[in-house]
């Protein structure tokens, strides 16, 4: 992953990690596909709490594609969708 693309990625995720922080959980860059699939880690509480989809999905993935529209999609590589 080029590091100007990663500085992006972690500049959206600091504007929501304290939230994540507050609750006790967290969020971590594991890969950036070449399609453009950005593979994260829910830490802490995030990586077990039944919210934690919703939170993928309404705030991290949202901060994602707002701040590097080309993002096609985020996935946490720790979390099983039902």
């Amino acid at each position: 992953m080029e590091a100007g693309l990663r500085e992006k990625i972690e500049f959206a995720l600091d504007t929501i990690r304290p939230y994540l922080e507050a609750d006790g959980g967290n969020v971590r860059i594991v890969e950036l596909t070449d399609d453009l699939v950005l593979k994260i880690e829910m830490m802490g509480n995030c990586g077990s709490c039944p919210m934690s989809t919703m939170t993928l999905k309404a705030g991290v993935e949202e901060a994602i594609k707002r701040a590097i529209p080309e993002i096609t999609r985020v996935e946490a590589v720790n979390l099983t969708v039902a």
